[in-house]
């Protein structure tokens, strides 16, 4: 046990506590649902694994059915070629206990998006089909996250470097995906949509992904100006709507980067709290790509530093009651379904 492990088991328990202060009971919990976005690891002191996602989902009382497995830079390769070092990732992934569908139905991690450096071009072939073989069927997609930010107060683990997504090696690896029918999860901020466009426009055969709407950032230098960065992530996401290779996963917004200070409460927040707290962001993201275009994520543990998993889903389910019974089933889970593959 390193000397860091003490100290970050009594946050994880000071965590846990916080977050057993917000019982909340499912709404309509007989409505599938498919969670296209969550990590699993085992780091740093905190251990998050098919078990205890399961705990989450089923204390919550939402009937998830599937659930897609997002690279997080966990369990690379320790040895051999550098570019196929992630492939580790998708290879511990695809061999955790946990996996097989469960008897309430509940399959965790039945599609896999991996990690791969799209900068190698053509030369990225290698590593998908290394990928494919890890995955035992469960390959999906590739996310190379693109997130950059001037600020050091932005903090990121990727190493990602301005225009990345306008690069044309990227976006000849990005052809790559295509042809082996893999979609792409794009994980950026809300001034670099414009370059996913390039992306988009110069791949009209691949699927894309936006990751937590677009990432409206609000702490470092975008903290109090949340409506102004609101209007401009507003303005450079809907030229995305026009393009029908391009989809939109609606989460991401509990974590600390987004700035709503959740976590800083004496208790966890309520789903109605989320849900107005929400509400115009969703309003932008269903005008912009339809609910056939938009799916609901829980991006857990990472949107656990702030809310509980029912908590979560009652929000979503707030933000789509006006709908549509249909364009409801849409956004929990059809979606997800389509895109995916599931």
């Amino acid at each position: 046990m390193t000397a860091a492990a003490p100290e970050a088991a009594a946050r994880q328990r000071a965590w846990e506590a916080w977050l057993a202060l917000r019982q909340e009971a499912a709404l309509d919990p007989e409505v599938p649902v498919i969670d296209p976005h969550h990590h699993l690891w085992d780091r740093g002191g905190h251990t998050y694994l098919p078990a205890e996602f399961a705990a989450d989902v089923r204390a919550s009382g939402h009937r998830v059915e599937s659930t897609v497995y997002v690279e997080c830079l966990s369990q690379f390769r320790d040895s051999g070629p550098e570019h196929l070092r992630p492939v580790g990732e998708t290879e511990f992934v695809a061999g955790l206990p946990g996996l097989e569908r469960h008897s309430d139905g509940l399959s965790v991690a039945a599609g896999i998006i991996a990690r791969a450096d799209l900068a190698q071009g053509e030369g990225v072939i290698e590593v998908l089909e290394a990928h494919l073989r890890a995955a035992r069927g469960r390959l999906r997609g590739v996310r190379f996250a693109s997130a950059f930010d001037t600020d050091p107060a932005i903090h990121l683990s990727y190493p990602t470097r301005a225009g990345m997504l306008r690069e044309p090696a990227v976006q000849a690896g990005a052809r790559c995906l295509a042809r082996q029918g893999l979609s792409f999860d794009a994980w950026l901020f809300f001034h670099q949509l414009d370059d996913l466009r390039d992306l988009a426009s110069a791949c009209p055969d691949l699927q894309i992904v936006i990751d937590h709407c677009g990432a409206p950032i609000g702490i470092g230098p975008y903290a109090n100006r949340r409506e102004e960065v609101f209007g401009l992530w507003r303005e450079a996401l809907r030229p995305l709507g026009a393009l029908p290779n391009v989809q939109l996963k609606f989460g991401g917004l509990a974590m600390p980067v987004f700035g709503f200070g959740w976590r800083k409460l004496e208790r966890p927040p309520d789903s109605e709290a989320l849900a107005q707290a929400w509400r115009p962001y969703f309003e932008v993201c269903l005008e912009t790509f339809g609910p056939g275009r938009c799916m609901f994520e829980s991006n857990f543990p990472m949107d656990r530093t702030g809310c509980t998993y029912a908590s979560l889903w009652n929000a979503f389910k707030r933000l789509a009651a006006p709908l549509a019974p249909d364009e409801r089933a849409l956004l929990l889970h059809g979606t997800a379904r389509r895109v995916y593959r599931l």
